[in-house]
């Protein structure tokens, strides 16, 4: 089952955005962890006052 348009490999060339430089590819990991991390904690906060004031304490 060869469904593979390609027939040939030759002149291929492939672009690896970001792969020679792995400083970016960490400043990137650091963005989703800490943006991963935030939302954690606005979620969390935003839950903690809802039931707060679902409870008529605030």
């Amino acid at each position: 089952m060869d469904t593979s348009p390609i027939t040939a490999w030759e002149g291929a060339e492939a672009y690896f955005t970001f792969a020679d430089k792995p400083g970016v590819m960490y400043a990137i990991l650091a963005a989703a962890v800490i943006i991963c991390f935030a939302t954690i904690v606005s979620a969390s906060i935003h839950e903690v006052e809802a039931f707060k004031k679902f409870e008529g304490k605030k």
